[in-house]
C-alpha cells in the first residue's frame, strides 16, 4: 500500500510562491518581448518615431525627451527628440533674418553702407531682427538677409545663386524669421494707383484693383508653401516665425490723408488684415502637419497688425514713413520707403517677435538631439565663416 506524502507547510507556501515568481517572471519577460518588438516596428517609420518614443518613456520612464529648464542631453540618453522651451528652441543655434524691406528696415534709418545704395537691400541697425538678435544669446550669429523690394517668388527663382536669402540658411539655425508678399501683392503700385489718380475725385481707385490683388493672393499661396518647405529642408529643427504686416492707418480713420479717403483707408487696411489671414492660415496648417507627424521645429505667425496701434500713419506721432508729396500736378511721389516703419515702428515689431519667442506657439517644441549635441562653438563659428 503506497504510503501518502505529507508536506511541510511551511516547505508548501515556500514552493507555491515560487512557481508565483516564475510565473510573474516569465510574463514580465514576454511583455517586454513584445513591447521591444512594436517599438521596433514605429521606430522604422520616421513619421510616428516621436510617438513611439513617447510611449516607451510612458511605460518604462527611460529614454524621456528633455524637459524645459533642463540640462541639454547627457552621454547614454536615448530619443531622437528633444523637447526644450520656447527660448532655448529659438536660441540653441544661429538666427536667419530673411525677408522684404519691412524686415530689412528700409525706413529706419542706420543702414549698413554696402547696402544703402540705388538697387540695395537697405538693411537698418533699427531693424527688428538686429534687436531680436541684441535681447537674446544665441548661441550663433545672426545672419541679416531681408532685402528691400524682395518678392516670394524671387526668393525660389535666385535658389541655386548668390543672392538667394534661402541658400544662406545653414543646419545649425535654429530661429528664422520672414516676413514676405507685399510686393508679390504688388502694394507700391496698388497706393500708388490709389493716391496719384486723375481725377483726384475719382473714388473707386482703390477698391478697383481688388480683383487683381485677389489673384495675386492665391498665387501667393502656393508660392508661400514652397518657400516654407525650402526653408524647412534647410533647417527641419528651426523655429520658423512668419510675419504678417502691420495696419497703415487708424481703425476708424477720421477723415483724409492726402489723396486717401476715410473709405480708402479702411480698405487698404482690410486688404493687409484678409492677406495676413491668408499667411496666418497657410503657416497653422504647416505646423499642424509637423505636430501630427512627430516632426522638429515649427511654422508660427507672428501677428503684428495691431503692433502700431496709436501710432498709424495720421496720427501725431506714427511710427510709419509718410509719403514725400511733390506739385500735385505732376502727382504724388511714392518713394521706396513709404508707409515703411520708422525706427520706432521696428521696435514695436520687434516686440512682437520677442514675445513670441518666449511664449512659444503653444504646443511643445522639439528639435533632433543629434542636431542641437553638434552644435559647438567650432562648428558653429565654421558655418558664419
Amino acid at each position: 500500500m503506497a504510503r501518502r506524502r505529507v508536506e511541510d507547510p511551511e516547505t508548501e507556501t515556500r514552493s507555491g510562491s515560487m512557481r508565483h515568481l516564475r510565473t510573474r517572471r516569465g510574463l514580465l519577460g514576454a511583455v517586454a518581448v513584445v513591447l521591444a518588438l512594436v517599438c521596433a516596428a514605429v521606430l522604422a517609420v520616421p513619421a510616428t518615431r516621436g510617438g513611439a518614443l513617447d510611449l516607451w518613456c510612458e511605460l518604462t520612464g527611460a529614454g524621456c525627451p528633455q524637459l524645459p529648464g533642463e540640462r541639454g542631453p547627457q552621454p547614454g540618453e536615448s530619443g531622437w527628440r528633444l523637447r526644450m522651451a520656447p527660448v532655448d528652441a529659438a536660441t540653441w543655434g544661429h538666427y536667419a533674418a530673411l525677408g522684404d524691406s519691412y524686415s530689412s528696415g528700409d525706413g529706419a534709418d542706420d543702414y549698413a553702407r554696402e547696402t544703402a545704395v540705388a538697387g540695395g537691400c537697405w538693411r537698418s541697425a533699427n531693424a527688428y531682427p538686429e534687436r531680436v538678435a541684441d535681447t537674446f544669446d544665441f548661441a550663433g550669429e545672426l545672419g541679416f538677409y531681408a532685402c528691400s523690394s524682395q518678392r516670394g517668388h524671387a526668393m525660389l527663382d535666385e535658389l541655386g545663386t548668390d543672392d538667394s536669402q534661402i541658400d544662406r540658411i545653414t543646419p545649425h539655425t535654429s530661429l528664422v524669421t520672414i516676413g514676405i508678399g507685399g510686393n508679390d501683392l504688388g502694394f507700391t503700385s496698388v497706393l500708388r494707383t490709389c493716391m496719384v489718380r486723375l481725377p483726384l475725385v475719382d473714388t473707386t481707385a482703390c477698391v478697383d484693383q481688388e480683383e487683381d490683388i485677389d489673384r495675386r493672393m492665391r498665387r501667393f499661396e502656393e508660392t508661400f508653401s514652397e518657400l516654407v518647405a525650402e526653408i524647412r529642408d534647410r533647417a527641419p529643427d528651426a523655429r520658423v516665425l512668419v510675419l504678417g504686416y502691420p495696419r497703415l492707418f487708424p481703425e476708424a480713420p477720421e477723415g483724409m490723408y492726402y489723396t486717401l479717403t476715410a473709405n480708402d483707408q479702411e480698405w487698404l487696411n482690410t486688404t493687409l488684415d484678409r492677406f495676413n489671414g491668408q499667411v496666418r492660415d497657410a503657416a497653422e496648417e504647416i505646423d499642424a502637419q509637423i505636430t501630427d507627424a512627430g516632426q522638429v521645429g515649427s511654422v508660427e505667425y507672428v501677428d503684428v497688425f495691431t503692433a502700431l496701434k496709436g501710432h498709424e500713419l495720421g496720427s501725431e506721432e506714427p511710427w510709419l514713413n509718410g509719403i514725400l508729396l511733390r506739385d500735385l500736378t505732376e502727382g504724388v511721389t511714392v518713394d521706396r520707403s513709404t508707409f515703411h516703419p520708422t525706427a520706432d515702428g521696428q521696435n514695436a515689431l520687434a516686440g512682437r517677435v520677442g514675445t513670441r519667442i518666449e511664449e512659444g506657439p503653444g504646443r511643445e517644441l522639439y528639435a533632433s538631439r543629434a542636431t542641437v549635441a553638434n552644435a559647438s562653438p567650432d562648428v558653429l563659428a565654421a558655418e558664419t565663416d
